[in-house]
C-alpha cells in the first residue's frame, strides 16, 4: 500500500454496499488513492485573463473536491509560457512564473480542504491554442479543419526543448504549490497529440516518421516531469482512437503503441480518450449510447500494467462499477456529470441517486469555451457562480405561500428550491404527470430522452423539501381567487400557435405536442412549420418512422435555440433522414396538395403534404391578469415568459426560486 493522504471509512455507506467496486483503494505510483473516483481536469475559464486564479475558480473547484469523496480532482490544464503560445482559452490558468504560484496553492489547498488528492494538468494546446497570439505552435504546417483557429507556425527542435523546459519548470511550480498528482495532457488536437498522429505531424526528422519517432516528444516529456515528481504520480491523457480516419490519423493499433512508450516512460496512470476537435465522428453527445468507448479502456487494460481510467458517456454509476468489477477500467473519470451536478459521487455513495442533476450531454460547456466566455452549464444554475453568496439557497426572511402553476422543467426547479428556503409551495398542472413539455420533448430520437432526467431530479427534490402536487387541476381564475396564495408563479409553458394563412384551419393541421403524444394522425408527407428545436425533435422522430419531412421555419438560422455544439449532430441527421428545410421562410398558404412556401425574396415552392404540423410558440399569457388584479405577487418563467429552451426554462426556476 503506497502512500495515503487522508483516511476515508466507505463501509457504512449505501453506495459502497451497492457499488463496491467504485469505492474501494487504488494505487498510483506510490500514492493509494481511497476510492475509484476522478473529477478529470475541465477547461472553465474562470481565470483571469492574465493567468491568474480568481474566487470563482476557487470556488468551483472546491465544490468538485467535495463531490469526489476523497478522490482524486484535477484542476484545469496550464499553459506554460510567456509568449502564451500553448494558451487555449481566455481564461487558462498559467504556470509560466513564480508569481503564479500562490493562486495554484489556493486550489490545491481548496482541495485538501475536502481530504480530496489535488491534481494539475500541464496543457500546451498546440495547433487550438495561441489564443492572445496571432498564431498557434504545431509539428507541422497542416491547416486545421475548424475556421476559429489560427495558422499553424512549425516548431524547431530549439522549440520543442524549449517546450519542455517550460513543462519541467511548470511541474517545479505545482510541486510546491502542494499538488499531489501532475497530468500531462496529450489529447483532442493539444500539442503533445499533434505530435503523435500522423495526421499532423508530417515531420521527418527524429520527432516525426514512424510512431516511434512521432512519440519521442511525449516520451521525453514523460520521462522528465516524472524524474522531477519522483513520488509523486503522474498521468497522462492520450488517444485510444483519434477517430482521424479520413484525413490520415492514426490506426488504434499505433495508439496503443503510444500507450505502452508512455508506461516504459513512467507514466503512473493512463487517461483513455477518444476523438480530436478535429474529428466528424461524435464522441461525447447524447446520442452516443452509454458506455459506448468502454471498449477503449478494456484495450488499453490489455496492453498496460499501469491503472487506466476514462470518463466519456459513463453518467451512471452502474457502467464503470460493472467495468472494474470485470477489470475493463480501473477508474471512472467524470468532466461534465460534475459539471451538471458537483456532488454526483458523493450522492452515489451516500445513496441519493434520485437527487442526481443529470447531465444532458449538451456540450454548451465547451460551446462557451470556443466563445472565450466562462464555463455555464445548459442544467446547472449554480456553475460558475459557487463563489457567489447571491446563488446560495438562504432561509427565506418571510414564509409564503407559493401556487406554482405548471410542472415543466421551470415551474419544477422553482419549486424545490423555493420549498427548501422554508416555503410552502403548491405545484399545479392540469395534466396528471410532471415534466410539461418536457414529457413530448423527450421523445425525440437521438437521445432526447435523456432530457426528462431533470424532472426526475427535481421531483425527488420537491418530495424531500415537501411540496405538494395538485395533478391533474387545471388552475383558473376561480381557484387563484379561492386559494390566495402569497405568490403566484405562472409556468405554464407556451402557447402552440397556429399561422394566419390560409387554410391552417384545415383539419390537417396539428399540434407539435399532439403528434409526439400520439394524439394526431400523421400522413406520409408531412410540413413542420417551425425550425426551432420542437420542429427539429419532431421532424426527425417523423423521418426515422419513414415520413417524408419538410421543415418551414421564418428564423434565417436552423435550430438558433440550441447550442452550436450540439445543433451540428441534428443537422446532420436531419441529412441522414432525407428532412428538407426552408429556413427565413414562411408557409403562405394550405392548399389540398399541400403547402406553398414563400421564400425571403419572394419565390413560391410548392410542397406536398397530406399533414401540418405547428410548432411555433408564443408566451403564455393566460391567468396574469386575474393574479395582478388581486395584488398577488407574480413571476412568470421559462416559455411562459418567452419561448426559449430547457436551459432557459431551468435557470428561471432557480433564480426565482431563490429570490422569493
Amino acid at each position: 500500500m503506497g502512500k495515503l493522504l487522508f483516511e476515508w471509512d466507505y463501509s457504512s455507506y449505501p453506495g459502497a454496499q451497492k457499488y463496491p467496486h467504485l469505492f474501494k483503494p487504488i494505487q498510483l505510483g506510490n500514492l493509494t488513492i481511497p476510492n475509484r473516483i476522478k473529477y478529470a481536469a475541465t477547461e472553465d475559464n474562470l481565470n483571469g485573463r492574465d493567468g491568474f486564479v480568481t474566487d470563482a475558480g476557487v470556488g468551483y473547484l472546491r465544490e468538485r473536491a467535495k463531490g469526489v469523496v476523497g478522490g482524486l480532482c484535477v484542476m484545469q490544464g496550464v499553459y506554460m509560457d510567456e509568449k502564451r503560445q500553448g494558451q487555449g482559452y481566455v481564461g487558462q490558468a498559467a504556470a509560466w512564473d513564480d508569481k503564479f504560484i500562490p493562486g495554484l496553492k489556493r486550489l490545491a489547498d481548496g482541495i485538501h480542504e475536502q481530504k480530496a488528492i489535488a491534481g494539475c494538468q500541464l496543457m500546451h494546446c498546440g495547433r487550438v491554442g495561441g489564443i492572445e497570439t496571432e498564431y498557434c505552435q504545431g509539428p507541422s504546417p497542416v491547416p486545421q479543419r475548424l475556421r476559429i483557429f489560427r495558422p499553424v507556425e512549425v516548431m524547431t527542435k530549439a522549440d520543442i526543448k524549449q517546450c519542455l523546459k517550460e513543462h519541467i519548470e511548470a511541474t517545479e511550480r505545482l510541486l510546491k504549490a502542494g499538488f499531489d498528482y501532475v497530468e500531462i495532457s496529450g489529447i483532442v488536437g493539444y500539442l503533445l497529440s499533434n505530435f503523435v498522429s500522423s495526421y499532423a505531424n508530417r515531420r521527418t526528422d527524429e520527432y516525426g516518421g514512424d510512431i516511434r519517432g512521432r512519440m519521442r516528444f511525449v516520451v521525453e516529456c514523460i520521462q522528465e516531469v516524472k524524474k522531477l515528481c519522483g513520488d509523486v504520480p503522474v498521468g497522462i491523457r492520450l488517444c485510444a482512437e483519434e477517430l482521424l480516419d479520413d484525413v490520415g490519423g492514426n490506426t488504434p493499433e499505433e495508439s496503443m503503441i503510444t500507450y505502452e512508450m508512455a508506461e516504459e516512460a513512467g507514466a503512473d496512470v493512463m487517461s483513455v480518450t477518444a476523438g480530436w476537435q478535429e474529428s466528424i465522428y461524435p464522441v461525447i453527445s447524447r446520442d452516443i449510447p452509454m458506455g459506448n468507448w468502454l471498449h477503449l479502456a478494456e484495450r488499453a487494460k490489455q496492453h498496460l500494467k499501469i491503472p487506466v481510467s476514462m470518463a466519456y458517456r459513463l453518467f451512471t454509476p452502474d457502467l464503470p462499477n460493472k467495468a472494474i468489477g470485470e477489470g475493463k477500467l480501473d477508474i471512472w473519470e467524470m468532466c461534465r456529470p460534475m459539471i451538471a451536478d458537483p456532488l454526483m459521487p458523493k450522492k452515489v455513495l451516500e445513496g441519493t441517486e434520485d437527487e442526481i442533476r443529470p447531465c444532458v450531454a449538451c456540450n454548451v460547456c465547451l460551446a462557451r469555451l470556443f466563445r472565450d466566455a466562462p464555463m455555464t452549464c445548459y442544467i446547472n444554475p449554480v456553475c460558475a457562480h459557487e463563489w457567489d453568496p447571491k446563488y446560495e439557497i438562504k432561509a427565506a426572511e418571510m414564509e409564503k405561500n407559493i401556487m406554482i402553476v405548471g410542472a415543466g422543467p421551470a415551474g419544477m426547479e422553482c419549486a424545490w428550491v423555493a420549498a427548501e428556503r422554508g416555503h410552502e409551495v403548491h405545484v399545479y398542472d392540469k395534466r396528471d404527470e410532471l415534466g410539461g413539455s418536457i414529457i413530448e420533448a423527450s421523445k425525440a430520437p437521438y437521445g432526447d430522452d435523456e432530457l426528462y432526467g431533470h424532472i426526475t431530479f427535481t421531483k425527488a427534490k420537491a418530495e424531500k423539501a415537501g411540496v405538494e402536487f395538485h395533478l391533474g387541476t387545471e388552475v383558473t381564475p376561480e381557484l387563484i381567487e379561492e386559494e390566495m396564495p402569497d405568490t403566484v408563479v405562472l409556468a405554464t409553458g407556451p402557447k402552440y400557435v397556429k399561422g394566419t394563412a390560409p387554410g391552417f384551419g384545415r383539419e390537417n393541421v396539428v399540434s407539435v405536442l399532439d403528434v409526439l403524444n400520439g394524439k394526431a394522425q400523421v400522413g406520409d408527407n408531412v410540413v413542420v412549420w417551425g425550425n426551432l428545436k420542437p420542429g427539429i425533435g419532431v421532424a426527425l422522430f417523423l423521418a426515422k418512422q419513414g415520413k417524408k419531412v419538410t421543415i418551414v421555419g421564418k428564423e434565417k438560422k436552423l435550430g438558433k435555440d440550441i447550442n452550436p455544439s450540439f445543433l451540428w449532430r441534428y443537422v446532420g441527421y436531419l441529412r441522414q433522414n432525407k428532412v428538407t428545410a426552408y429556413n427565413d421562410c414562411d408557409i403562405e398558404e394550405i392548399t389540398d396538395d399541400g403547402v406553398i412556401v414563400m421564400t425571403y425574396d419572394g419565390y413560391r415552392i410548392p410542397v406536398k403534404a397530406d399533414t401540418v404540423i405547428s410548432s411555433e410558440r408564443e408566451a403564455n399569457t393566460i391567468l396574469k391578469d386575474v393574479v395582478q388584479e388581486n395584488s398577488i405577487e407574480l413571476f412568470v418563467i421559462g416559455d411562459a415568459l418567452v419561448p426559449r429552451n430547457l436551459s432557459s426554462a431551468v435557470h428561471d426556476g432557480y433564480r426565482i426560486g431563490i429570490r422569493i
